[in-house]
């Protein structure tokens, strides 16, 4: 196989993605509507209630709806992800996928480029709602927070994306998924610093904390909040200094790579049709 060869296979997956998200268009308006719920609700009625002091990568004191806009961001690709994953359910009961699978191109290179694709769409998503957050709801964005956050994106997305990989290998059958999610994005979410900073969590309960300290999802919300506002720095001396309530750049970093390799290297052997749980049902197209 030739670069180009791969390229075109790529190139084939991303369509595919962009033609069912633009097909889809109520997904489009789901993963807008949902973060931009949380924002004018439920942010503009804690605003002076729930102030966040001055924390990292914050110079000063900020606004509820400040602080909750990357945890909202991570909602996007949550959801994104899992969506994308129970297409891969629905195309394994449909038989579609098994058109995908015999390709002659490795397994993981497609399901990672399936994977990717999906991440490509979900930042289209981001960026569309901090669109709207920025000129409705009056949000300051730094501008180059909106260049700095592509790579944080791809990587988080991707590592998001990776844990519907996963379940969509475990999982056989399409209402099983739907459930199954509500048990995985939810507790994701809410066990994170994505509505409260972790030193408020443990003024509360301290074995929440320690469960919000090493949720993947803390991290994933920490390097898009570095991100955003322009303190992406992984040379700078307070990176080295690792701390359990203030995760670092750097911390945040090495914990969402790793769970992005071990959560994808799962997926993949799930996948696989002679050792992987896809083995034991009859083949990618799912029959027992």
């Amino acid at each position: 196989m030739t670069l180009v060869q791969y390229g075109r296979c790529f190139n084939g997956i991303f369509i595919r993605e962009v033609l069912r998200f633009v097909n889809q268009y109520g997904r489009f308006f789901a993963a807008l509507v949902r973060p931009l719920v949380w924002l004018f609700i439920f942010a503009a009625g804690f605003r002076y209630v729930l102030g966040v002091s001055r924390i990292e990568p914050y110079d000063t004191y900020v606004l509820y709806e400040v602080y909750i806009t990357p945890g909202l961001i991570g909602m996007i690709q949550l959801f994104n992800g899992m969506q994308s994953s129970l297409s891969m359910v629905y195309d394994r009961e449909m038989g579609s996928m098994r058109t995908l699978m015999v390709s002659p191109f490795a397994r993981w290179y497609l399901l990672t480029s399936k994977l990717l694709a999906s991440v490509l769409v979900s930042i289209l998503q981001v960026y569309a709602y901090l669109l709207i957050a920025s000129l409705v709801f009056n949000l300051k964005i730094p501008v180059m927070g909106f260049f700095y956050i592509i790579p944080v994106l791809i990587l988080t997305g991707m590592m998001l994306g990776s844990v519907g990989l996963l379940l969509s290998s475990l999982i056989r059958q399409l209402e099983n998924f739907a459930g199954v999610m509500n048990f995985v994005i939810f507790p994701m979410f809410f066990a994170s610093n994505a509505l409260n900073p972790l030193w408020r969590i443990r003024e509360s309960s301290v074995p929440l904390f320690y469960i919000c300290a090493w949720n993947p999802f803390t991290h994933v919300i920490q390097l898009i909040r570095f991100a955003l506002h322009g303190k992406f720095n992984l040379f700078s001396e307070a990176v080295l200094k690792f701390s359990v309530a203030n995760p670092t750049v750097l911390q945040s970093l090495l914990i969402v790579i790793g769970f992005l390799i071990l959560f994808l290297a799962l997926a993949i052997y799930g996948y696989d049709p002679s050792r992987g749980v896809i083995a034991r049902r009859g083949g990618p197209g799912g029959a027992a």
